[in-house]
């Protein structure tokens, strides 16, 4: 077997290589890199799920980075445990070829009770005051502790929201370093999120200077993966998941099924209203530009349907036969699924009045909301001193007083100007992987679901 070490590089295309990732732009020049060609929708937890399966969505479940859970009636995102993703994983291919082969996976999502042998990842403590600690969850129990020993506690607040920086993508390399370094795996898995936050926030502006040097920022993490992987002996695989592109404007697909008629709220403290999942008869659940519309009656679909697709910046309402086509026609998935025009995206908002948004709107708040929020990576502009105030409401919550962290704001017209979920409209502008080993890449566009074959190519031959 040959240690490999496969590092996932959000955002990371073609275009974004050269000069200012001269790192990355030597392994590529040695090695080789090919375009990827990626599955819909691209996001995150979709396309590594399909990374590490080899499946599309209709194998493997993930149909978007949270879906609605109708045993429940309630929409969940970014939720962790493995067992949600269907079918074989990487790591239990190999260890079928191989008994010795051993695993370490670092930050992928879906990391909880994974069957990898070492695994981080994300995980806060919500004590019960309503404070949220920043924490990870790791496997097994005395890597975390080992972990926060060695580099400090895992900083949560720069992995999401507005102080979102290289700091976590930095906590991440390190601690993969150091799990090669004390466990040697047969096979590492690491993530690095860093370009997905201003590409988002500024958009694709490659002549954008706060762009040019996250690309550095990474590009030394890269360097430093790199320089681990060669000393040790292991060859090395870069990915990516999806291109982030140019943000427009959004669209509120969710208040069109509410002008309708379609969707239920539940009325809250304050007149605050909460979406009501399973009194509603048609919502939609948003995710960058891609949206599963779940229609309650059946009957209703063609009538949903011809609705959305009036929309101003809709390009596809798919129903059955046209989820089929695009590999998405898993339970999970919406009765129709929605594609955004390119340069327009999905809001998850749902109300027709700011002043009736839930309270988690102006909050960092990921499992609370029925849909994806970029907002999040922003400090809502109408504060004035944003950082006294956040700092005044976390001093406050330290000394026990129940605070609300409400710093976002509840509208996202103009702030977010980068995203992603449709496919590329050309290879060169799309992911990518990059190897060390050129003769183990194909000719062309390298498939997603052919990336778990190339890694075990990568390991056993």
């Amino acid at each position: 077997m040959h240690p490999t070490l496969v590092i996932l590089v959000v955002g990371l295309t073609p275009e974004l290589l050269g000069r200012g990732t001269p790192n990355l732009q030597r392994l590529a020049e040695r090695g080789a890199m090919r375009p990827m060609e990626t599955v819909v929708p691209a996001v995150t937890c979709t396309v590594q799920s399909t990374l590490v399966t080899g499946l599309p969505p209709s194998g493997h479940g993930a149909v978007a980075n949270g879906w609605y859970f109708r045993d429940l009636r309630e929409v969940m995102l970014w939720r962790q445990p493995n067992n949600l993703v269907e079918g074989e994983k990487i790591w239990e291919a190999a260890r079928k070829r191989a008994q010795d082969f051993t695993c370490a996976k670092m930050f992928w999502w879906y990391n909880m009770y994974s069957s990898a042998d070492w695994s981080a990842t994300p995980r806060p403590q919500y004590p019960a005051d309503g404070r949220k600690i920043p924490d990870h969850y790791a496997h097994p129990p005395e890597l975390h502790d080992e972990l926060d020993e060695k580099l400090g506690p895992f900083p949560l607040f720069r992995f999401w929201g507005p102080l979102a920086d290289i700091t976590s993508s930095d906590w991440i390399a390190r601690a993969t370093v150091h799990v090669m370094r004390t466990r040697n795996p047969t096979l590492t898995l690491t993530y690095l999120p860093h370009l997905d936050y201003n590409l988002q926030r500024l958009g694709p502006d490659l002549e954008h200077p706060r762009l040019r040097q996250d690309l550095g920022e990474v590009d030394a993490l890269c360097g430093e993966l790199i320089e681990e992987a060669e000393r040790s002996g292991r060859r090395i695989v870069v990915v990516s998941e999806y291109d982030i592109t140019l943000a427009r404007e959004e669209v509120h697909i969710n208040r069109a099924l509410r002008e309708a008629g379609l969707i239920a709220v539940r009325p809250e403290e304050h007149g605050r209203e909460i979406l009501d999942c399973g009194a509603s008869r048609a919502f939609a659940v948003a995710d960058h530009q891609i949206a599963h519309i779940h229609v309650a009656e059946r009957e209703r679909i063609p009538e949903v349907k011809a609705l959305i697709e009036r929309l101003d910046g809709v390009e596809a309402v798919w129903d059955e036969e046209g989820k089929k086509a695009n590999g998405l026609d898993h339970p999970r998935s919406g009765e129709l699924v929605a594609v955004a025009e390119p340069e327009r995206w999905f809001s998850y908002y749902y109300w027709l009045d700011e002043e009736r948004a839930p309270d988690f709107a102006r909050t960092v708040d990921i499992h609370r909301k029925p849909g994806y929020d970029p907002v999040e990576l922003f400090v809502d502009p109408e504060l004035r001193f944003p950082k006294l105030a956040a700092a005044a409401k976390l001093a406050k919550r330290k000394m026990g007083f129940r605070q609300l962290l409400d710093i976002i704001s509840p509208s996202a017209t103009h702030l977010v100007k980068g995203t992603h979920g449709r496919l590329a409209s050309k290879p060169e502008q799309g992911p990518l992987v990059i190897s060390s080993e050129p003769e183990m890449l194909p000719e062309g566009q390298v498939r997603a679901v052919d990336f778990k074959g190339l890694v075990l190519s990568h390991v056993f031959t």
